[in-house]
């Protein structure tokens, strides 16, 4: 029973909580009477507060997400209710910007803003001194990553076995994007990399092989990028999986040489390239060398086996729905495995609030604050928008159908058309975005190619049954079988535990043609 809680509510169970971490490492004595408490979102608001205070916390401390404070301020308001007396203490990305008017800041007794590693701690002596701080907003001094106590030993057995592991060789980002918190987390601070390789090296012998790392540039020192990569060839073997965040006009010749040598299903890249617009680009203040973006991209495609996540944003300002096609049909000409289709956010704190004026940006009220119009796009194109990305991901992103995919992008010469096309008809067919079963998404898909498109059933059927059966799936649709009687069996999966990943794996460690 820990007086002082440690508290998040994570978007899925996957996802374990590398700030809590952190803050739990760096309690120093402290440490034992804390205790680290993770729940979902999806979880109740009454659960989650009956499950702190069977724990009867002095402090309960939250990390708060744009995805989780809304349940997270129904949590706060209940523990307030039942024990008033349980001090609560806020930190995270969402209240650490224009706090002044959020409710979950007026029901919580104290908020330490920006990196809160060694300001919680230092907060939670003051109160548990019974000594009450003079200020409710603690602004937490930029620590210095050589001052903080590293937070992986704190991963369970549990969270190694069945979580991914979040890993960080770097804080801060030099670029500048409006759009994005960290255009405002300067400088770039490094961590030691022999430090680091000694931590990745110890959750390895544990057992650890999912990573993720959470740098916003992971390949900005590519001297660090490249020992840590080369760390992980050196342990290569079957179900090893690390992902990077990397900026997309910077990988010189060592760094690909590295890249190269990976084996498929190993190693997943998230290039950022937000927009293909030289002019919006210049409007966000991003720094891209769009030529040397595409030419590493097509280096990435088509000479490494590299599972590449790609990032486009729409609603930028100055940006309208033809020039993201443009962008979009750009990227599918490279074939990434993924594009990452996304509405933009306000995000509290980010500088891309100056083109409200200029460019008619409105946002919704209420999380995640996507943009619903602008001077370039309606309210109607964005709710277009939005729909074309939700399906694209059921569809083009899953995995789920990897071969008929490149059905659904033919006619008409732009392949964002073509998918938007299949949006507004599926829209129009199911009338929401959400609780779509994959058994009738691949109903409608066969529909729309045969019907809408003409393409003869058998070819349709053959694509979509193969795709279907591929991730062990035995519950064939009715009109797939019909067209489809011989079709080929499921294959086993691969070592990848990622879903997406294997899906688009071969059992023998190849791409899907």
């Amino acid at each position: 029973m820990g007086e002082i809680l440690l508290a998040t509510l994570n978007a899925r169970y996957i996802h374990a909580s590398v700030g809590l971490r952190y803050l739990f490492a760096n309690l120093g004595e402290l440490q034992q009477i804390a205790e680290i408490v993770e729940f979902e979102v999806s979880q109740s608001a009454r659960e989650i507060a009956e499950a702190l205070l069977d724990r009867k916390p002095r402090i309960v401390g939250f990390g708060v997400y744009i995805w989780n404070t809304v349940r997270t301020r129904e949590v706060i308001s209940l523990l307030k209710k039942v024990r008033p007396e349980v001090v609560v203490v806020l930190g995270g990305p969402e209240v650490s910007y224009e706090y002044e008017s959020q409710p979950i800041v007026a029901l919580a007794d104290y908020l330490v803003t920006g990196e809160a590693d060694l300001a919680f701690a230092e907060l939670c002596r003051v109160v548990l001194r019974d000594a009450k701080p003079s200020e409710k907003v603690i602004h937490a001094a930029l620590p210095q990553v050589k001052e903080l106590e590293l937070p992986y030993r704190y991963y369970s057995a549990e969270d190694i076995a069945n979580r991914v592991v979040y890993v960080e060789a770097s804080r801060g980002c030099p670029f500048t994007c409006e759009f994005c918190l960290s255009s405002i987390d300067l400088p770039v601070r490094q961590f030691e990399t022999e430090q680091i390789v000694k931590e990745i090296q110890q959750l390895y012998d544990r057992g650890a092989r999912t990573f993720k790392f959470i740098d916003r540039t992971f390949n900005l020192n590519v001297r660090v990028s490249t020992a840590i990569l080369l760390f992980f060839l050196e342990r290569m073997q079957p179900g090893l999986f690390v992902h990077f965040e990397m900026v997309p006009d910077r990988f010189p010749h060592q760094l690909r040489e590295v890249v190269r040598r990976f084996p498929p299903g190993a190693l997943q890249l998230e290039i950022g390239v937000q927009t293909l617009n030289p002019d919006v680009s210049v409007n966000i203040s991003r720094r891209q060398d769009v030529p040397k973006l595409l030419d590493n991209l097509t280096f990435l495609r088509r000479e490494t086996s590299a599972y590449l996540h790609v990032d486009l944003i729409v609603g930028l300002p100055g940006e309208d729905l033809q020039s993201f096609g443009t962008g979009f049909d750009t990227l599918i000409a490279l074939d990434p495995q993924e594009i990452q289709v996304g509405i933009l956010k306000r995000l509290r704190g980010t500088p891309i609030v100056r083109h409200d004026e200029a460019y008619q940006m409105k946002y919704s009220d209420d999380p995640p604050y996507e943009v619903l119009c602008t001077n370039s796009m309606s309210f109607s194109e964005l709710q277009r928008a939005g729909r074309f990305a939700r399906y694209w991901d059921l569809v083009g992103n899953s995995g789920n159908f990897a071969r008929t995919r490149a059905l659904l992008l033919e006619g008409g010469g732009s392949p964002f058309w073509a998918f938007m096309d299949f949006s507004d008809w599926l829209f129009s067919k199911v009338g929401r975005r959400a609780a779509i079963s994959l058994r009738s998404l691949a109903e409608l898909v066969f529909e729309y190619l045969t019907q809408q498109r003409s393409l003869p059933p058998n070819t349709v059927g053959g694509l979509l049954a193969d795709d279907y059966l591929r991730g062990g799936r035995k519950d064939l649709p009715t009109v797939l079988k019909r067209c489809a009687p011989e079709v080929i069996l499921p294959r086993p999966i691969s070592s990848v535990k990622l879903k997406r990943q294997r899906r688009v794996v071969t059992d023998d460690g190849g791409a899907i043609p």
